[in-house]
Parts: C-alpha cells; structure tokens; sequence
C-alpha cells in the first residue's frame, strides 16, 4: 500500500450551490441533521447497519433507517418496489438532509427505472456509498447534481474517530472539499486536467451505456474518470474497457484516474496484473492518468470522491493531486 498524504481544503457552503458547470452541490449538514439509511441493493447485515447508525449519531447526526432496509428477499433487500419506495422517501422528505446506503452487492440498477430522473434534481441532498451504489451516482450526475462515493454503514463503524477517511467524510459533510496527494505510480501519465469527476465500479457503470441514466451520456462536458472494481477477471475488464473505448468514451475524456482492482485471477493473456493491462490500451491516450488511486474495494483507505464535483488533476514524476473545486 503507497503512503497517502491528504490535505484538506475548505470550502465552507451556505446552501445548495450551483457550480459554473451546471451541477448542483447539495447543500452542508449541521449537528442534529437527519441522514436517511436506505438499502437499494443487497440485503445488510441488521448489526452492521446498527453500527453504521451509531457511528453517524457520533458525528452529531440523527440516523433514520428506512422501512424496508433489513429486509432480504431473494438477497436483496426487499422488492425492487420496497428499495425504490425508500429511496422515494428519503429523497422526497425535507426533514432528512442525506441519504446513506447501507451497503452495496447488487439490484441498484433494478431500483433505478421505478424512479424518474428528474426526482434527483428536484431533490439535491448528499447520496453516499460505493459499490452497486455507482448506478444511483450515475443517476445524481446525469440528472445535474453531486453525490459522494464513499464509505458506507461497515466502512465507517470500522474505524475510529481519528482514522483519515472518516475525518475527510465528515468534514465533506460539512461543506469542505478534500485535496488528495498520492504517490507516483510507474504506470502514470504525466499532464494536467480539469473537468467533472464521474466513476466508480466499472461493471456498473458500464451496465448502465446508453441510458437515461448514464453519467457517460455527459461525456462531451469534459469527464474525468475514475474507476475500480472487484471480482471481475482481467478478460472482462477488457471487454468493458473496449465497450468504453468503442463508444468514443476514452477518446473525450479529460483524464482518468485507476482505483484498486482486487479478487481476480492473474496473470491472464501474458499480463502481469491488471495495471499493467489496462495502461497497455490507456497508453495510446495523450491525457493524464493516475494508477493505484486509494479508491475501491481493496484498500485501507476509500477515500471519499465527490461525483459531479470539478477536479483538477496534475500528474507529475512525483506524484499525483486531486483537488476539488466548485468551478472551472
């Protein structure tokens, strides 16, 4: 695991704020805030969600679990209608001001066509998670808004106060964006870059091509992406990756940014990992691009990324800096 430095930028929020791009930032939480625990995919664990909530009254908030999120059916958790119905409320009511998956696993994507696009614009409030959670990202940035890829209810009970990606989430949650310094990588692409961070879990995103709710859709808008993903063999991370690239996907982007991959059988078609297959077709790419980002299943530290959000990326024989910022 490379050493990451992290550096905390402050950009304090007095409400929803609509950055020079067109995407709107929901606006900051204060002490007694209520945050949404909704389960839009698999079935969780009823004491990690617990943990996850006592974690969250620790931070000063109020945590409301939704009424179908312990529920299991088929692995998830509830009908498609039920997770959708959570969502529904959560977004829809003003007394909750966040909303925070529970986990991941999968059905995200099933909860998606049962509500509108146009619900998470009217409704701009900070949705958490990773994983599955990709697809409702997804959703947030194609319909104009920001969300937050990051820890859930067992990554955050999982560490103390005082670990570096809890801080830097609950500080986000207060409104101050994040600066992040990692090491270089030999795989890198040395450059600089602005545009709209997007990403997540690649299989998901890319399940989601062509849709009304695919942020990729966006990709004439400047696209920084980031990815990762787990369980996936190198064979099938090609395969996406060609999807992207047949699209015309790669050839807009302003830059990428390659998170963990982890739980996949190498080497495989004379690769030694999958960096090292990957960086054989991003190679070709005259953008920066960062390799063995702290972002993903795998990893010590998921550090939290604002989708939706502006970045501006530099590449360098250093190392590599993700800044957020709130304009172009």
């Amino acid at each position: 695991m490379r050493r990451t430095v992290i550096v905390i930028v402050l950009l304090c929020l007095t409400g929803v704020v609509v950055a020079q791009q067109g995407q709107v930032m929901p606006p900051y939480l204060k002490a007694g805030d209520t945050i949404a625990v909704v389960s839009p995919s698999s079935s969780p664990d009823s004491a990690t969600v617990a943990r996850g909530c006592a974690t969250l009254r620790g931070w000063g908030y109020v945590p409301v679990v939704g009424p179908h999120a312990l529920k299991s059916y088929h692995g998830f958790a509830g009908t498609a209608d039920e997770r959708a119905a959570d969502l529904l409320w959560a977004l829809g009511d003003p007394s909750v001001r966040a909303v925070m998956c529970s986990r991941g696993g999968d059905g995200a994507v099933q909860v998606l066509k049962r509500i509108p696009l146009e619900v998470f614009a009217q409704h701009p409030k900070w949705l958490i998670g990773f994983s599955d959670a990709t697809a409702l990202h997804s959703a947030v940035v194609a319909a104009g808004g920001m969300s937050i890829h990051g820890s859930m209810c067992d990554g955050i009970s999982m560490r103390g106060e005082r670990d570096s990606v809890n801080i830097i989430m609950r500080r986000l949650l207060e409104g101050r964006l994040p600066r992040y310094e990692v090491p270089s990588h030999p795989y890198d692409q040395q450059g600089e870059a602005k545009g709209i961070l997007v990403g997540g879990n690649l299989s998901v995103f890319c399940g989601l091509a062509g849709s009304d709710y695919d942020f990729l859709n966006r990709a004439d808008e400047g696209l920084i992406l980031f990815m990762e993903d787990t369980h996936e063999s190198m064979t099938k991370v090609d395969r996406m990756l060609h999807q992207l690239e047949i699209r015309g996907v790669l050839s807009k982007l302003k830059g990428i940014i390659v998170g963990h991959f982890s739980k996949y059988k190498y080497p495989e078609n004379d690769f030694a990992d999958m960096y090292e297959m990957l960086h054989e077709y991003l190679q070709h790419y005259d953008i920066p691009v960062c390799y063995d980002f702290p972002v993903g299943h795998h990893s010590q530290q998921n550090l939290p990324m604002v989708e939706g959000c502006v970045v501006h990326m530099r590449v360098t024989r250093e190392g590599t800096q993700i800044e957020f910022t709130n304009t172009f």
